[in-house]
């Protein structure tokens, strides 16, 4: 399966792999051979911490390679006014709960649930895009277990790069 990205997520993620490859690993191979000369290997936490860090840096590196290799990108396109596109601002109202949220659609790589930054692939994502005010639709979140949202609000939204990608 192929993750839908767009240009933004693209360059973003050729930009982070660029500061680690050209910036963050020289660095990182250097705290190596510095905590390397601290002696014993077998003791030497300042070295595996060391290692550990361009270690991870590395595997970053290879998950963001990998992403762009497998992305299939997706064209910005705009909806009407009153129907849910990718990017937007979107008021819905949970009557399980009697709660109001407001969340915005995003592509995978920049989802945060915490900032409200919903990925359109999710159960709500999937829920809520293409679908317009006033719209009751049913999030299935397993086959045994789903919920209603209201649809309020929209306020439409544009891919641009305030949005970080996803960090692990």
């Amino acid at each position: 399966m192929y993750d839908e990205l767009t240009e933004v997520d693209i360059q973003k993620m050729r930009e982070e792999i660029d500061y680690r490859t050209r910036e963050l690993r020289p660095k990182l191979i250097e705290d190596v051979q510095t905590a390397r000369a601290f002696g014993d290997l077998s003791e030497n936490f300042e070295y595996k911490a060391a290692k550990r860090e361009k270690n991870r840096n590395d595997s970053r590196i290879r998950y963001l390679e990998r992403m762009i290799k497998t992305a299939r990108v997706i064209p910005q396109r705009e909806t009407a006014e009153d129907v849910v596109g990718l990017f937007d601002r979107v008021e819905i109202y949970l009557p399980e709960d009697d709660e109001v949220q407001t969340i915005r659609l995003v592509t995978t790589l920049r989802q945060n649930a915490l900032e409200g930054l919903i990925s359109k692939e999710s159960p709500v994502g999937r829920a809520v895009l293409g679908r317009r005010v006033g719209d009751t639709v049913r999030v299935e979140v397993r086959p045994d277990y789903g919920y209603d949202v209201v649809i309020r609000a929209i306020e439409k939204g544009r891919d641009d790069d305030s949005l970080a990608i996803s960090r692990y």
